[in-house]
């Protein structure tokens, strides 16, 4: 197993690279937050028949509707506040952010534009041009308005991050690491940038890989991200237990993490020679994923090796029911094939 990247579709990483770290949600009662923010919303509309020009009152409201989850209808708020209040450049941000958070790519672009047409040094909206830029592949767009907002403000961690990221895409890993770590400098908590520094540095098997986890753990201690990359550059470089310790961790916080208990199971297995407690802990993971290919087969290896060759066979032959194409499962049958052991054909029942 190797260091992979740990982040998903760049649109998503970008939205929440540069948006800090979301509220947490609040599960909702009778007497809870949906009843609360509903009163709050009846507040406003009842001020704004008395004041129905006012642009802040549209723009409280949007940030209500935002709280709910109701993103059209605080897209619907801004667009009225804009109207009213049509140089209002905070207003604009908001709205070329909510565009953007609901992939309006487009529409996003123009807003962010119209900022910058209205105030040339609005840094807010430049950057956030950049990411889209960065979105869309143009990496020299990219970078050529990261320059200008930096030109205005160099201490902009955000605008380090972003470069950081296009020289990333971009095959320069050795600019990459500069630029997160000038970020990082401009902005000690900024955990996007220590986490981007802890898989490049992971990749190059650098010491200081385990530094930038533990930092970024300690600004977010219950980060499934930090702590999987954290455990897995542990891995990599041969610290078994203390890999162990982390995927230990990542259980205790969530006890229905498939990844931690296959990883665990994969360790044990491999570095450990400890086939009962692999078998233990990748049958957990397979309670948790039961479509968890890896899972079924690195089982059967387990099982393969502790002479439980008909157990073995049933665990490769889930590994390819589930994916028909996992060469290593179809590998390993055709080697307990030749070895005499019977395998069983039969058909997995479909998840309804």
């Amino acid at each position: 197993m190797h260091i992979r990247s740990l982040l998903p579709a760049i649109l998503v990483l970008v939205i929440s690279a540069c948006g800090g770290d979301p509220a947490p949600s609040t599960p909702a009662t009778p007497s809870g937050p949906v009843d609360s923010l509903a009163l709050a919303i009846k507040a406003i509309e009842q001020r704004m028949v008395q004041d129905p020009g006012n642009a802040s009152l549209y723009a409280e409201r949007a940030t209500l509707h935002e709280r709910a989850d109701s993103l059209k209808l605080a897209i619907n708020d801004l667009l009225r506040a804009v109207a009213l209040d049509s140089l209002n450049t905070g207003y604009r941000n908001r709205l070329g952010g909510l565009y953007y958070t609901t992939v309006q790519v487009d529409k996003a672009t123009t807003a962010f534009e119209e900022v910058v047409r209205i105030d040339p040094a609005n840094t807010e909206a430049l950057l956030k041009l950049a990411e889209i830029k960065l979105v869309l592949r143009d990496h020299p767009g990219s970078i050529e308005l990261v320059n200008k907002a930096l030109r205005i403000d160099p201490d902009l961690a955000k605008g380090y991050y972003l470069k950081g990221f296009v020289y990333m895409e971009t095959g320069d890993t050795a600019t990459a690491i500069s630029s997160f770590r000038t970020a990082v400098e401009r902005d000690p908590r900024d955990y996007n940038s220590y986490m981007q520094l802890g898989l490049l540095s992971a990749g190059r098997k650098d010491p200081l890989a385990l530094d930038y986890f533990n930092t970024a753990i300690e600004l977010r201690p219950r980060s499934m991200e930090a702590l999987y990359g954290k455990a897995m550059y542990l891995q990599e470089v041969g610290e078994d237990s203390a890999a162990l310790e982390t995927y230990a961790r990542m259980v205790d916080i969530d006890s229905t993490n498939a990844v931690a208990y296959h990883n665990s199971g994969f360790v044990r297995m491999e570095y450990l020679r400890d086939l009962e407690g692999a078998k233990r802990d990748l049958g957990k993971a397979i309670a948790m994923n039961p479509n968890y290919q890896q899972a079924w087969y690195n089982r059967g290896v387990a099982m393969e090796r502790s002479d439980q060759l008909d157990s073995a066979a049933a665990n490769y032959q889930m590994a390819l029911m589930i994916d028909p194409g996992y060469h290593d499962a179809a590998v390993a049958l055709d080697r307990l094939a030749r070895k005499g052991v019977r395998i069983k054909t039969r058909e997995r029942k479909k998840t309804p």
